[in-house]
Protein backbone atom coordinates (compact mmCIF):
# COMPACT_ATOMS: atom_id res chain seq x y z
CA UNK A 1 0.00 0.00 0.00
CA UNK A 2 1.26 3.49 -0.82
CA UNK A 3 2.56 5.71 1.97
CA UNK A 4 -0.29 8.23 1.77
CA UNK A 5 -3.23 5.82 1.73
CA UNK A 6 -2.03 4.57 5.10
CA UNK A 7 -3.29 7.85 6.57
CA UNK A 8 -6.79 6.67 5.66
CA UNK A 9 -6.30 2.95 6.28
CA UNK A 10 -4.77 3.10 9.76
CA UNK A 11 -7.54 5.31 11.25
CA UNK A 12 -10.17 3.04 9.63
CA UNK A 13 -8.53 -0.02 11.20
CA UNK A 14 -8.41 1.84 14.52
CA UNK A 15 -12.17 2.44 14.29
CA UNK A 16 -12.76 -1.26 13.54
CA UNK A 17 -10.68 -2.20 16.58
CA UNK A 18 -12.60 0.30 18.72
CA UNK A 19 -15.88 -1.36 17.74
CA UNK A 20 -14.72 -4.48 19.56
CA UNK A 21 -13.39 -2.66 22.64
CA UNK A 22 -15.22 -3.88 25.74
CA UNK A 23 -14.17 -1.31 28.33
CA UNK A 24 -12.88 2.23 28.82
CA UNK A 25 -9.38 0.86 29.27
CA UNK A 26 -9.48 -1.06 25.99
CA UNK A 27 -11.02 1.87 24.11
CA UNK A 28 -8.36 4.37 25.13
CA UNK A 29 -5.56 1.83 24.57
CA UNK A 30 -6.77 1.21 21.01
CA UNK A 31 -7.15 4.95 20.36
CA UNK A 32 -3.67 5.56 21.78
CA UNK A 33 -1.99 2.86 19.69
CA UNK A 34 -3.72 4.05 16.53
CA UNK A 35 -2.75 7.68 17.20
CA UNK A 36 0.88 6.80 17.98
CA UNK A 37 1.09 4.91 14.69
CA UNK A 38 -0.28 7.98 12.86
CA UNK A 39 2.40 10.22 14.41
CA UNK A 40 5.08 7.68 13.45
CA UNK A 41 3.74 7.64 9.88
CA UNK A 42 3.77 11.44 9.73
CA UNK A 43 7.37 11.64 10.95
CA UNK A 44 8.38 8.91 8.50
CA UNK A 45 6.64 10.87 5.73
CA UNK A 46 8.80 13.94 6.47
CA UNK A 47 12.03 11.98 5.99
CA UNK A 48 10.61 10.13 2.98
CA UNK A 49 9.58 13.46 1.45
CA UNK A 50 13.08 14.91 1.73
CA UNK A 51 14.59 11.74 0.25
CA UNK A 52 12.11 11.78 -2.64
CA UNK A 53 12.60 15.49 -3.41
CA UNK A 54 16.36 14.99 -3.62
CA UNK A 55 15.86 13.07 -6.88
CA UNK A 56 12.32 14.09 -7.93
CA UNK A 57 11.47 17.66 -8.94
CA UNK A 58 7.75 16.99 -9.45
CA UNK A 59 5.33 19.40 -7.79
CA UNK A 60 3.56 16.56 -5.99
CA UNK A 61 5.22 13.36 -4.83
CA UNK A 62 3.94 9.93 -3.74
CA UNK A 63 1.10 10.37 -6.21
CA UNK A 64 -1.51 7.72 -6.91
CA UNK A 65 -4.55 7.83 -9.16
CA UNK A 66 -7.51 5.44 -9.27
CA UNK A 67 -10.72 6.06 -11.22
CA UNK A 68 -13.75 5.58 -9.00
CA UNK A 69 -16.64 7.30 -10.88
CA UNK A 70 -16.12 7.34 -14.62
CA UNK A 71 -19.21 9.34 -15.80
CA UNK A 72 -17.86 12.51 -14.14
CA UNK A 73 -14.18 11.58 -14.35
CA UNK A 74 -13.82 11.48 -10.54
CA UNK A 75 -10.61 9.89 -9.25
CA UNK A 76 -9.09 8.88 -5.97
CA UNK A 77 -6.06 11.02 -6.76
CA UNK A 78 -3.56 11.77 -4.00
CA UNK A 79 -0.16 13.39 -3.55
CA UNK A 80 1.70 15.77 -1.26
CA UNK A 81 4.09 18.70 -1.31
CA UNK A 82 5.92 20.31 1.62
CA UNK A 83 2.81 22.22 2.73
CA UNK A 84 0.68 19.07 2.86
CA UNK A 85 3.38 17.16 4.73
CA UNK A 86 3.67 19.85 7.41
CA UNK A 87 -0.11 19.91 7.93
CA UNK A 88 -0.25 16.10 8.15
CA UNK A 89 2.33 16.21 10.94
CA UNK A 90 0.29 18.88 12.73
CA UNK A 91 -2.87 16.78 12.44
CA UNK A 92 -1.30 13.57 13.74
CA UNK A 93 0.23 15.30 16.77
CA UNK A 94 -2.98 17.13 17.72
CA UNK A 95 -4.95 13.88 17.42
CA UNK A 96 -2.51 12.08 19.73
CA UNK A 97 -2.54 14.97 22.21
CA UNK A 98 -6.35 14.90 22.10
CA UNK A 99 -6.35 11.22 23.03
CA UNK A 100 -4.10 11.92 26.02
CA UNK A 101 -6.25 14.85 27.15
CA UNK A 102 -9.39 12.65 26.84
CA UNK A 103 -7.85 9.81 28.85
CA UNK A 104 -10.51 10.09 31.55
CA UNK A 105 -13.49 10.23 29.18
CA UNK A 106 -16.23 8.27 30.96
CA UNK A 107 -19.35 8.89 28.87
CA UNK A 108 -19.49 6.58 25.83
CA UNK A 109 -15.68 6.51 25.46
CA UNK A 110 -15.71 4.10 22.53
CA UNK A 111 -18.13 6.22 20.54
CA UNK A 112 -16.23 9.38 21.45
CA UNK A 113 -12.90 8.08 20.16
CA UNK A 114 -14.56 6.71 17.00
CA UNK A 115 -16.06 10.13 16.24
CA UNK A 116 -12.72 11.80 16.91
CA UNK A 117 -10.91 9.46 14.52
CA UNK A 118 -13.58 9.83 11.81
CA UNK A 119 -12.90 13.57 11.97
CA UNK A 120 -9.17 12.91 11.55
CA UNK A 121 -9.84 10.70 8.50
CA UNK A 122 -11.59 13.62 6.83
CA UNK A 123 -8.69 15.95 7.61
CA UNK A 124 -6.02 13.51 6.40
CA UNK A 125 -7.95 12.81 3.20
CA UNK A 126 -8.46 16.50 2.55
CA UNK A 127 -4.76 17.31 2.82
CA UNK A 128 -3.66 14.50 0.46
CA UNK A 129 -6.41 14.83 -2.18
CA UNK A 130 -5.60 16.11 -5.65
CA UNK A 131 -9.13 15.54 -6.99
CA UNK A 132 -11.56 18.35 -6.17
CA UNK A 133 -14.59 16.12 -5.71
CA UNK A 134 -12.70 13.64 -3.52
CA UNK A 135 -11.35 16.58 -1.53
CA UNK A 136 -14.91 17.86 -1.05
CA UNK A 137 -16.05 14.43 0.19
CA UNK A 138 -13.27 14.33 2.78
CA UNK A 139 -14.12 17.92 3.74
CA UNK A 140 -17.66 16.80 4.59
CA UNK A 141 -16.38 13.73 6.45
CA UNK A 142 -14.31 16.06 8.65
CA UNK A 143 -17.21 18.41 9.38
CA UNK A 144 -20.06 15.97 10.07
CA UNK A 145 -18.68 14.38 13.32
CA UNK A 146 -18.50 17.83 14.92
CA UNK A 147 -22.28 17.83 15.40
CA UNK A 148 -22.15 14.60 17.40
CA UNK A 149 -19.01 15.48 19.33
CA UNK A 150 -20.46 18.77 20.55
CA UNK A 151 -24.10 17.70 20.80
CA UNK A 152 -23.39 14.55 22.86
CA UNK A 153 -20.19 15.24 24.78
CA UNK A 154 -20.30 19.03 24.98
CA UNK A 155 -21.36 21.32 27.82
CA UNK A 156 -23.51 24.41 28.26
CA UNK A 157 -25.92 25.17 25.38
CA UNK A 158 -24.38 22.31 23.41
CA UNK A 159 -27.40 21.55 21.20
CA UNK A 160 -27.59 25.18 20.08
CA UNK A 161 -23.83 25.35 19.45
CA UNK A 162 -23.80 22.06 17.54
CA UNK A 163 -26.75 23.10 15.39
CA UNK A 164 -25.34 26.57 14.68
CA UNK A 165 -21.95 25.16 13.71
CA UNK A 166 -23.49 22.50 11.48
CA UNK A 167 -25.87 24.85 9.69
CA UNK A 168 -23.16 27.47 9.07
CA UNK A 169 -20.67 24.93 7.73
CA UNK A 170 -23.29 23.11 5.66
CA UNK A 171 -24.32 26.43 4.13
CA UNK A 172 -20.68 27.14 3.32
CA UNK A 173 -20.37 23.65 1.81
CA UNK A 174 -23.32 24.35 -0.50
CA UNK A 175 -21.61 27.54 -1.72
CA UNK A 176 -18.32 25.64 -2.07
CA UNK A 177 -19.95 22.90 -4.13
CA UNK A 178 -21.22 25.51 -6.59
CA UNK A 179 -17.69 26.91 -6.85
CA UNK A 180 -16.15 23.46 -7.39
CA UNK A 181 -18.68 22.58 -10.08
CA UNK A 182 -17.97 25.94 -11.72
CA UNK A 183 -14.28 25.03 -11.83
CA UNK A 184 -15.11 21.57 -13.18
CA UNK A 185 -17.28 22.82 -16.05
CA UNK A 186 -14.57 25.32 -17.02
CA UNK A 187 -11.65 22.93 -16.47
CA UNK A 188 -10.97 22.39 -20.16
CA UNK A 189 -11.91 25.43 -22.26
CA UNK A 190 -10.25 23.85 -25.31
CA UNK A 191 -13.06 21.31 -25.48
CA UNK A 192 -11.40 18.17 -24.10
CA UNK A 193 -12.72 15.98 -21.27
CA UNK A 194 -13.67 17.79 -18.08
CA UNK A 195 -11.67 16.98 -14.95
CA UNK A 196 -11.64 17.49 -11.19
CA UNK A 197 -7.85 16.96 -11.00
CA UNK A 198 -6.21 20.03 -9.45
CA UNK A 199 -2.90 19.59 -11.26
CA UNK A 200 -4.59 19.15 -14.66
CA UNK A 201 -6.87 22.16 -14.13
CA UNK A 202 -3.84 24.28 -13.17
CA UNK A 203 -2.34 23.56 -16.59
CA UNK A 204 -5.51 24.80 -18.29
CA UNK A 205 -6.61 28.41 -18.28
CA UNK A 206 -10.06 28.94 -16.79
CA UNK A 207 -11.74 31.88 -18.57
CA UNK A 208 -11.50 35.15 -16.68
CA UNK A 209 -15.28 35.62 -16.49
CA UNK A 210 -15.61 32.20 -14.87
CA UNK A 211 -12.80 33.03 -12.43
CA UNK A 212 -14.43 36.30 -11.49
CA UNK A 213 -17.71 34.50 -10.78
CA UNK A 214 -16.52 31.33 -9.05
CA UNK A 215 -13.49 32.60 -7.10
CA UNK A 216 -15.54 34.41 -4.41
CA UNK A 217 -17.86 31.39 -4.06
CA UNK A 218 -14.94 29.00 -3.61
CA UNK A 219 -13.09 31.42 -1.34
CA UNK A 220 -16.08 31.96 0.96
CA UNK A 221 -16.97 28.26 0.91
CA UNK A 222 -13.57 27.38 2.30
CA UNK A 223 -12.94 30.51 4.38
CA UNK A 224 -16.09 30.13 6.52
CA UNK A 225 -14.47 27.16 8.28
CA UNK A 226 -11.40 29.39 8.68
CA UNK A 227 -13.56 31.90 10.63
CA UNK A 228 -13.66 34.59 7.94
CA UNK A 229 -15.38 37.74 9.25
CA UNK A 230 -18.39 38.14 9.31
CA UNK A 231 -19.06 34.37 9.01
CA UNK A 232 -17.15 33.58 12.19
CA UNK A 233 -19.89 33.54 14.83
CA UNK A 234 -20.25 29.74 14.82
CA UNK A 235 -16.67 29.35 16.04
CA UNK A 236 -16.77 30.90 19.56
CA UNK A 237 -20.06 29.15 20.40
CA UNK A 238 -18.76 25.84 19.05
CA UNK A 239 -15.50 26.11 20.99
CA UNK A 240 -17.19 27.03 24.25
CA UNK A 241 -19.51 24.00 24.19
CA UNK A 242 -17.14 21.41 22.76
CA UNK A 243 -15.23 18.96 24.99
CA UNK A 244 -11.53 19.71 25.36
CA UNK A 245 -10.12 17.30 22.75
CA UNK A 246 -12.75 18.42 20.22
CA UNK A 247 -11.84 22.07 20.77
CA UNK A 248 -8.20 21.10 20.21
CA UNK A 249 -8.92 19.36 16.91
CA UNK A 250 -11.48 21.94 15.86
CA UNK A 251 -9.24 25.00 16.31
CA UNK A 252 -5.90 23.26 15.87
CA UNK A 253 -6.66 21.28 12.73
CA UNK A 254 -10.19 21.54 11.30
CA UNK A 255 -10.08 25.32 10.85
CA UNK A 256 -6.86 24.92 8.83
CA UNK A 257 -8.86 23.25 6.07
CA UNK A 258 -10.20 26.70 5.21
CA UNK A 259 -6.87 28.38 4.50
CA UNK A 260 -5.50 25.28 2.77
CA UNK A 261 -8.54 25.06 0.50
CA UNK A 262 -8.37 28.77 -0.30
CA UNK A 263 -4.71 28.46 -1.25
CA UNK A 264 -4.70 25.07 -2.98
CA UNK A 265 -7.97 25.44 -4.87
CA UNK A 266 -9.35 28.98 -5.12
CA UNK A 267 -6.08 30.87 -5.57
CA UNK A 268 -4.04 28.25 -7.41
CA UNK A 269 -6.72 27.43 -9.97
CA UNK A 270 -8.17 30.95 -10.34
CA UNK A 271 -5.25 33.41 -9.98
CA UNK A 272 -6.93 36.13 -12.06
CA UNK A 273 -10.02 35.87 -9.89
CA UNK A 274 -7.81 36.14 -6.81
CA UNK A 275 -6.17 39.30 -8.13
CA UNK A 276 -9.58 40.74 -9.01
CA UNK A 277 -11.19 40.06 -5.62
CA UNK A 278 -8.18 40.34 -3.29
CA UNK A 279 -8.93 43.92 -2.19
CA UNK A 280 -12.40 42.98 -0.98
CA UNK A 281 -11.34 39.94 1.02
CA UNK A 282 -8.30 41.80 2.41
CA UNK A 283 -10.72 44.27 3.99
CA UNK A 284 -12.74 41.43 5.55
CA UNK A 285 -9.61 39.61 6.75
CA UNK A 286 -8.03 42.76 8.25
CA UNK A 287 -11.31 43.61 9.98
CA UNK A 288 -11.44 40.07 11.34
CA UNK A 289 -7.89 40.36 12.72
CA UNK A 290 -8.76 43.51 14.67
CA UNK A 291 -12.29 42.46 15.61
CA UNK A 292 -11.16 39.09 17.00
CA UNK A 293 -8.46 40.71 19.12
CA UNK A 294 -10.76 43.38 20.58
CA UNK A 295 -13.55 40.84 21.16
CA UNK A 296 -11.12 38.65 23.13
CA UNK A 297 -10.41 41.55 25.51
CA UNK A 298 -14.10 41.78 26.46
CA UNK A 299 -14.52 38.07 27.26
CA UNK A 300 -14.32 36.53 30.72
CA UNK A 301 -14.72 32.87 29.68
CA UNK A 302 -11.35 31.29 28.89
CA UNK A 303 -12.71 29.35 25.92
CA UNK A 304 -14.33 32.42 24.41
CA UNK A 305 -11.07 34.33 24.83
CA UNK A 306 -9.17 31.65 22.95
CA UNK A 307 -11.93 31.31 20.34
CA UNK A 308 -11.89 35.01 19.47
CA UNK A 309 -8.10 34.91 19.51
CA UNK A 310 -8.37 32.18 16.85
CA UNK A 311 -10.62 34.42 14.75
CA UNK A 312 -7.89 37.06 14.87
CA UNK A 313 -4.98 34.71 14.13
CA UNK A 314 -6.76 32.90 11.30
CA UNK A 315 -7.82 36.24 9.85
CA UNK A 316 -4.11 36.96 9.67
CA UNK A 317 -3.58 33.74 7.69
CA UNK A 318 -6.20 34.73 5.10
CA UNK A 319 -4.80 38.27 5.04
CA UNK A 320 -1.33 36.91 4.24
CA UNK A 321 -2.59 34.60 1.49
CA UNK A 322 -4.29 37.54 -0.20
CA UNK A 323 -1.01 39.47 -0.34
CA UNK A 324 -0.11 37.26 -3.33
CA UNK A 325 3.63 37.06 -2.71
CA UNK A 326 6.03 34.35 -1.57
CA UNK A 327 7.13 35.85 1.75
CA UNK A 328 3.59 36.44 2.97
CA UNK A 329 2.51 32.98 1.79
CA UNK A 330 5.37 31.41 3.73
CA UNK A 331 4.21 33.34 6.78
CA UNK A 332 0.62 32.18 6.23
CA UNK A 333 1.59 28.49 6.24
CA UNK A 334 3.88 28.97 9.25
CA UNK A 335 1.06 30.81 11.03
CA UNK A 336 -1.30 27.92 10.29
CA UNK A 337 1.16 25.51 11.91
CA UNK A 338 1.99 27.83 14.79
CA UNK A 339 -1.65 28.56 15.54
CA UNK A 340 -2.53 24.88 15.25
CA UNK A 341 -0.10 23.83 17.97
CA UNK A 342 -0.65 26.97 20.04
CA UNK A 343 -4.44 26.97 20.15
CA UNK A 344 -4.59 23.20 20.75
CA UNK A 345 -2.25 23.78 23.69
CA UNK A 346 -4.43 26.61 25.01
CA UNK A 347 -7.58 24.50 24.87
CA UNK A 348 -5.81 21.57 26.55
CA UNK A 349 -4.69 23.84 29.40
CA UNK A 350 -8.14 25.42 29.69
CA UNK A 351 -9.68 21.96 29.91
CA UNK A 352 -7.27 20.99 32.70
CA UNK A 353 -8.03 24.18 34.62
CA UNK A 354 -11.78 23.61 34.24
CA UNK A 355 -11.54 20.00 35.44
CA UNK A 356 -9.85 21.19 38.62
CA UNK A 357 -11.76 24.39 39.37
CA UNK A 358 -15.10 23.71 37.57
CA UNK A 359 -15.12 27.22 36.13
CA UNK A 360 -13.73 29.01 33.09
CA UNK A 361 -14.60 32.48 34.40
CA UNK A 362 -11.31 34.33 34.94
CA UNK A 363 -13.00 36.62 37.50
CA UNK A 364 -13.41 33.65 39.85
CA UNK A 365 -9.83 32.50 39.46
CA UNK A 366 -6.60 33.83 40.92
CA UNK A 367 -3.24 32.70 42.21
CA UNK A 368 -3.23 29.48 40.19
CA UNK A 369 0.52 29.79 39.65
CA UNK A 370 0.97 28.83 43.32
CA UNK A 371 -1.33 25.82 43.16
CA UNK A 372 -0.81 24.31 39.68
CA UNK A 373 2.56 25.75 38.64
CA UNK A 374 3.17 23.43 35.67
CA UNK A 375 -0.12 24.26 33.93
CA UNK A 376 0.28 27.95 34.78
CA UNK A 377 3.85 28.18 33.49
CA UNK A 378 2.94 26.50 30.20
CA UNK A 379 -0.06 28.84 29.86
CA UNK A 380 2.31 31.82 30.13
CA UNK A 381 4.59 30.30 27.46
CA UNK A 382 1.62 29.69 25.14
CA UNK A 383 0.51 33.29 25.73
CA UNK A 384 3.95 34.66 24.85
CA UNK A 385 3.93 32.58 21.67
CA UNK A 386 0.48 33.93 20.83
CA UNK A 387 1.57 37.56 21.07
CA UNK A 388 4.58 36.89 18.85
CA UNK A 389 7.52 36.91 21.27
CA UNK A 390 10.85 36.08 19.57
CA UNK A 391 11.97 32.51 20.20
CA UNK A 392 8.52 31.05 19.57
CA UNK A 393 6.72 30.01 16.39
CA UNK A 394 4.33 32.98 16.42
CA UNK A 395 7.17 35.47 15.92
CA UNK A 396 8.59 33.66 12.88
CA UNK A 397 5.16 33.41 11.24
CA UNK A 398 4.04 36.97 11.89
CA UNK A 399 7.34 38.51 10.81
CA UNK A 400 7.08 36.74 7.44
CA UNK A 401 3.48 37.91 7.08
CA UNK A 402 4.15 41.55 7.85
CA UNK A 403 7.36 41.76 5.82
CA UNK A 404 5.63 40.10 2.87
CA UNK A 405 2.60 42.37 3.17
CA UNK A 406 4.77 45.48 3.32
CA UNK A 407 6.52 44.52 0.08
CA UNK A 408 3.56 46.10 -1.72
CA UNK A 409 4.09 49.76 -2.58
CA UNK A 410 0.37 50.39 -2.93
CA UNK A 411 -1.03 52.58 -0.13
CA UNK A 412 -4.08 50.34 0.32
CA UNK A 413 -1.92 47.31 1.14
CA UNK A 414 0.32 49.33 3.46
CA UNK A 415 -2.63 50.72 5.42
CA UNK A 416 -4.22 47.26 5.70
CA UNK A 417 -0.90 45.89 6.94
CA UNK A 418 -0.54 48.60 9.59
CA UNK A 419 -4.07 47.93 10.79
CA UNK A 420 -3.36 44.20 11.06
CA UNK A 421 0.01 44.75 12.79
CA UNK A 422 -1.74 46.78 15.46
CA UNK A 423 -3.55 43.60 16.53
CA UNK A 424 -0.28 42.45 18.12
CA UNK A 425 -0.62 45.17 20.76
CA UNK A 426 -4.23 44.18 21.43
CA UNK A 427 -3.19 40.52 21.66
CA UNK A 428 -0.61 41.43 24.29
CA UNK A 429 -3.33 43.21 26.28
CA UNK A 430 -5.75 40.28 26.52
CA UNK A 431 -3.01 37.69 27.06
CA UNK A 432 -1.36 39.65 29.88
CA UNK A 433 -4.78 40.52 31.32
CA UNK A 434 -5.68 36.81 31.64
CA UNK A 435 -2.27 35.94 33.08
CA UNK A 436 -2.53 38.74 35.63
CA UNK A 437 -6.06 37.92 36.76
CA UNK A 438 -5.98 34.12 36.65
CA UNK A 439 -2.43 33.17 37.55
CA UNK A 440 -1.10 36.01 39.71
CA UNK A 441 -2.31 37.56 42.94
CA UNK A 442 -4.11 35.92 45.84
CA UNK A 443 -6.21 32.76 45.58
CA UNK A 444 -9.85 33.92 45.47
CA UNK A 445 -11.54 30.68 46.48
CA UNK A 446 -10.51 28.55 49.43
CA UNK A 447 -11.46 25.43 47.48
CA UNK A 448 -8.60 26.20 45.08
CA UNK A 449 -5.94 26.07 47.81
CA UNK A 450 -5.17 22.49 46.81
CA UNK A 451 -5.85 21.24 43.31
CA UNK A 452 -5.03 17.93 41.65
CA UNK A 453 -1.50 17.64 40.30
CA UNK A 454 -0.87 17.22 36.61
CA UNK A 455 -1.01 13.58 35.50
CA UNK A 456 1.47 11.84 33.22
CA UNK A 457 -0.95 11.67 30.29
CA UNK A 458 -1.74 15.38 30.63
CA UNK A 459 1.96 16.22 30.61
CA UNK A 460 2.50 14.16 27.46
CA UNK A 461 -0.41 15.92 25.74
CA UNK A 462 1.03 19.31 26.70
CA UNK A 463 4.56 18.48 25.55
CA UNK A 464 3.31 17.28 22.15
CA UNK A 465 1.98 20.79 21.54
CA UNK A 466 4.67 22.81 23.34
CA UNK A 467 7.81 21.34 21.78
CA UNK A 468 6.91 22.22 18.14
CA UNK A 469 6.12 25.82 19.19
CA UNK A 470 9.64 26.14 20.59
CA UNK A 471 11.30 24.12 17.80
CA UNK A 472 9.81 26.27 15.02
CA UNK A 473 10.65 29.45 16.93
CA UNK A 474 14.27 28.51 17.64
CA UNK A 475 15.12 26.72 14.38
CA UNK A 476 12.57 27.65 11.70
CA UNK A 477 14.65 27.23 8.55
CA UNK A 478 14.14 23.48 8.10
CA UNK A 479 10.38 23.79 7.85
CA UNK A 480 10.44 27.22 6.21
CA UNK A 481 12.65 25.93 3.40
CA UNK A 482 10.32 22.96 2.88
CA UNK A 483 7.37 25.32 2.55
CA UNK A 484 9.20 27.83 0.32
CA UNK A 485 10.17 25.10 -2.15
CA UNK A 486 6.49 24.12 -2.43
CA UNK A 487 5.41 27.70 -3.17
CA UNK A 488 7.15 27.89 -6.56
CA UNK A 489 4.17 26.53 -8.57
CA UNK A 490 1.93 29.15 -6.94
CA UNK A 491 4.39 31.92 -7.74
CA UNK A 492 4.46 30.85 -11.40
CA UNK A 493 0.67 31.11 -11.86
CA UNK A 494 0.71 34.65 -10.46
CA UNK A 495 3.62 35.88 -12.58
Amino acid sequence: MDILSLFITVPVLTIVALLFAKSLRHARQVALVGSVIQVAMAINLVFAYFREKATNDAIMVFTKDLLWFEPFNIHYSIGVDGISVALLVLTSMVVLAGVFISWRMQELPKEFFISLIVLSIGVYGFFISLDLFTMFVFFEIAVIPMYLLIGIWGSGPKEFAAMKLTLMLMGASAILLVGILGIYFNSNPAGGPLTFNIMEIAQASIPFEAQRLFFPLTFIGFAVIGALFPFHSWSPDGHSSAPTAVSMLHAGVLMKLGAYGVFRVAMYLMPEGAAEWSWFFIILAAFGVIYGAFAAIKQTDLKYINAYSSVSHLGLVLFALLMLNKTAWNGAILQSLSHGFMTALFFALIGMIYERTHTRDIRKLGGLLKVIPFISAVYVIAGLASLGLPGFSGFVAEMNIFVGAFEHNDRFYRIATIVSVSAIVVTAVYILRVVGIMLMGPIKNEQYQTLEKVTWFEKLGILLMLLPIIAIGVAPLWISNMILASLEPFIQVFM
